[in-house]
């Protein structure tokens, strides 16, 4: 079994065959998928996000304002936010948040305190938090290291892309880091390096979809069945069988968001 432990199937690029793609993942062996709402907080996207889980017992929920949009991130946006949450036992994650230092679609230093202001708000609802960091590692680091630090929750450094001592570091705080299709990509090297050096008991895959679509598929919309093809290299990088790759993302997915975060329902 295979875990897509971040993809993005509820937004207008699977409008016309959504049902289609969630029957291909089930039928590739990936028998769950963290669905990551993401948008303008007033638009209604984490609204939707949770609805989409709510009808599907295999998919899970994640919500959190992006970096991108932290410049609209306010006290109503955390009061819709934190309600949603709380009345549903679908969202398991808070997230996706961080730094994004590529395209800077919000100002740094608010991306900086919305980040913060994220990390006190998961904290407090006790729940693992899902980060983006693009060339921002430093900061997102120390920020975690601020805000996180003693927690029983941590998280999962979603799609990596940063350095291994960012990788090492985050691991020592409790996190978890997760691989998307561009480990598979020809010109990937230097980040199949930094896969095949982290311990497999702190590794998750996912789509990112519908970005990222891994070889062989590359230039087609990506989908949660694909994240089999990131399996793959991450087995072959580690030596070791495609099932027992599955087999440990999975436990891993479970140990960081089901085992914990579900508990809140029970």
């Amino acid at each position: 079994m295979f875990i897509d432990s971040h993809c993005h199937i509820d937004g207008p690029e699977y409008d016309p065959d959504r049902e289609e793609v969630i029957a291909r993942a089930l039928d590739a062996g990936v028998t769950t998928m963290l669905n990551v709402g993401t948008g303008d907080p007033n638009s209604g996207a984490f609204e939707r996000a949770v609805a989409f889980a709510e009808q599907h017992k295999d998919i899970y929920a994640a919500i959190g304002v992006h970096p991108h949009d932290a410049k609209l991130f306010d006290d109503a946006a955390e009061t819709r936010l934190t309600d949603v949450v709380k009345q549903t036992n679908r969202v398991i994650a808070w997230g996706e948040i961080g730094l994004d230092y590529h395209y800077d679609h919000s100002p740094r230093e608010s991306q900086r305190e919305v980040f913060r202001r994220q990390l006190r708000i998961a904290r407090a609802l006790d729940l693992p938090v899902v980060i983006h960091s693009r060339e921002a590692d430093d900061d997102t680091i120390n920020i975690l290291c601020d805000e996180l630090s003693g927690s029983r929750r941590a998280g999962v450094l979603h799609c990596f892309g940063g350095s291994l001592q960012m990788a090492r570091d985050a691991i020592d705080l409790g996190f978890y880091v997760s691989f998307a299709g561009n480990l598979t990509f020809k010109k990937a090297a230097d980040l199949r390096d930094i896969a095949r050096q982290l311990p497999l008991d702190r590794l998750l895959v996912e789509t990112d979809c519908p970005y990222l679509t891994p070889v062989p598929y590359r230039g087609k919309r990506n989908e949660p069945a694909r994240v089999v093809e990131t399996a793959k290299c991450l087995a072959a990088l580690h030596g070791k069988d495609l099932d027992e790759i599955g087999r440990i993302t999975s436990e891993n997915f479970e140990q960081l968001f089901v085992a914990t975060s579900l508990c809140r329902a029970l």
